[in-house]
């Protein structure tokens, strides 16, 4: 939880916007995010509920309340370590995800709920601007391959958990015969992604 009192002192701020008129000619993010000292009070609103009901409407199972605690009391290293002992990809997560969290918010039951998403955004956001987050290649590569089947976000989290421990040297991606393989990496039905050193090519 953040504050005792929080949900009960400050309103729900919401994250800014580009005017339509201005982001219908580029290609750039267009939601401006809570500044450090917004985002501490938003993390201030989330309530001693007893059952987190976020955490069960959150299809990753997030911490929450613990990182919205974190948020709170300027913790921001431990709240980013604390989101990705669940979330590999708090960078899309924080930006496409319809946060079903906030649905089932209970402060949602009677005011606004807590801005979950928007300080999942000031968390990762102020990791990479501090430069906490990175490459976590293995530290000794046993060149033995590893083969997975489909694409997408998810079949990406399990490469990179299954990169780490096993220290592989390549992961290849071979695509579902409904799923034709991304055509971006080259011609034939898979596309090879090695990493030496911990690098994609």
């Amino acid at each position: 939880m953040g504050k005792p009192t929080g949900f009960l002192e400050f309103a729900r701020q919401h994250e800014s916007y580009d005017p339509v008129g201005e982001r219908l000619h580029h290609y750039r993010e267009f939601v401006h995010p809570l500044p450090e000292a917004a985002a501490r009070t938003q993390g201030a609103r989330c309530m001693d509920c007893g059952v987190p009901f976020c955490n069960n409407g959150c299809p990753v199972n997030n911490l929450i309340p613990d990182w919205n605690d974190l948020v709170y009391n300027g913790q921001w290293q431990a709240a980013i370590e604390r989101l990705h002992a669940t979330n590999n990809f708090p960078e899309f997560t924080s930006r496409i995800c319809p946060a079903p969290c906030e649905a089932a918010c209970t402060l949602g039951i009677n005011e606004a709920p807590v801005g979950i998403k928007s300080i999942e955004r000031a968390i990762i956001d102020t990791a990479r601007a501090n430069g906490w987050i990175g490459p976590q290649p293995a530290s000794k590569p046993s060149g033995m391959p590893i083969r997975l089947t489909n694409w997408g976000t998810a079949i990406r989290i399990c490469a990179k958990a299954m990169y780490q421990p096993a220290s592989t040297s390549q992961i290849t991606f071979r695509p579902t015969p409904r799923q034709p393989a991304p055509r971006s990496a080259g011609s034939g039905s898979r596309q090879t992604i090695s990493r030496p050193n911990g690098q994609k090519e």
